[in-house]
């Protein structure tokens, strides 16, 4: 830059102007000038490299809109927003402190969902875990016992118990909306076992038989219309020290007959029961009005 000396005259008088005494050059030239342009470059670089591993963890880590926020203390780790454990090898894995004793806690104030990704990262399975429902989402769900037997699963098709004993402890028992296929039902000790159907019949299927037993009480057979027990390849067996069946209707005749308290047991061609006057040989004959 050049600083020029500017002097006032009188009209009339001529001066010299007078020469620059000094120049002065601003700005930054030769080597410096250099390495500055070499160091904004190496700025630049080094931006451009941050941005693209910063672009490069986004992806990595499966960052969404409603980002992670992971905190870091000396007894717990604390994270917001969904939390993604990617592994090269298809496993990840969070354990719990060394102690043994020690529990790990998944904890949140709305629900927990656990996602588990195909290699296409498709969701094949999801856990959530809400206030007031868990729910499962997958093909097929497994309990195991601590030596891999299976205890319970469910899948499409049927439920599998694999326990020895399944014990319903409610006050209403267990209600089956259709049919129950099972080799053995028992009530618990000192507890009555009852089979119910309030509003339909109640049947009993078996190829080779159905086997009722009460060891310390009675068994009661109560329905509100008919009860049939059907043999299709047999006899109807009743074995006991005293059968009774108070409420038979007597049969009927011509004229009256004398009991003298004893009858005998008959049956209709429909297989309907009654009473007849017992006598030196049958009196079903007789006494057969009761079946018309």
């Amino acid at each position: 830059m050049v600083r020029e000396q500017y002097t006032t005259t009188t009209p009339g008088t001529s001066l010299e102007r007078p020469k620059n005494e000094y120049v002065y050059k601003i700005g930054i030239y030769g080597w410096r000038k250099r390495c500055l342009y070499l160091f904004v470059l190496l700025l630049l670089i080094i931006l451009v490299v941050n941005f693209s591993l910063t672009i490069w963890i986004l992806k990595v880590m499966w960052f969404s809109p409603v980002s992670v926020s992971l905190q870091v203390g000396s007894q717990q780790r604390r994270a917001e927003g969904q939390d993604h454990l990617p592994c090269p090898a298809g496993h990840a894995a969070l354990n719990a402190a060394q102690d043994a004793d020690s529990s790990l806690l998944l904890q949140s104030t709305h629900n927990v969902t656990v996602n588990a990704r195909n290699s296409n990262g498709e969701v094949t399975g999801r856990l959530n875990v809400g206030p007031k429902m868990v729910e499962f989402h997958s093909q097929q769900f497994q309990i195991n016992s601590k030596d891999g037997k299976p205890l319970f699963t469910v899948d499409e098709n049927e439920v599998v118990i694999g326990t020895d004993k399944l014990r319903v402890t409610g006050p209403e028992g267990a209600l089956f909306e259709h049919s129950v296929e099972t080799p053995l039902v028992k009530a618990e000790a000192f507890k009555q076992l009852r089979l119910e159907s309030p509003t339909r019949s109640l049947s009993m299927d078996a190829p080779r038989g159905i086997h009722i037993k009460a060891q310390a009480g009675n068994i009661e057979a109560l329905s509100q219309m008919d009860i049939k027990l059907h043999s299709s390849d047999g006899v109807l067996l009743l074995d006991a020290e005293t059968v009774r069946l108070p409420k038979l209707p007597e049969g009927t005749r011509g004229g009256p007959g004398v009991s003298q308290g004893l009858y005998e047991i008959c049956v209709c061609p429909d297989g309907k029961l009654y009473l007849s006057v017992a006598g030196v040989s049958s009196t079903c004959q007789e006494y057969s009005r009761v079946c018309q």
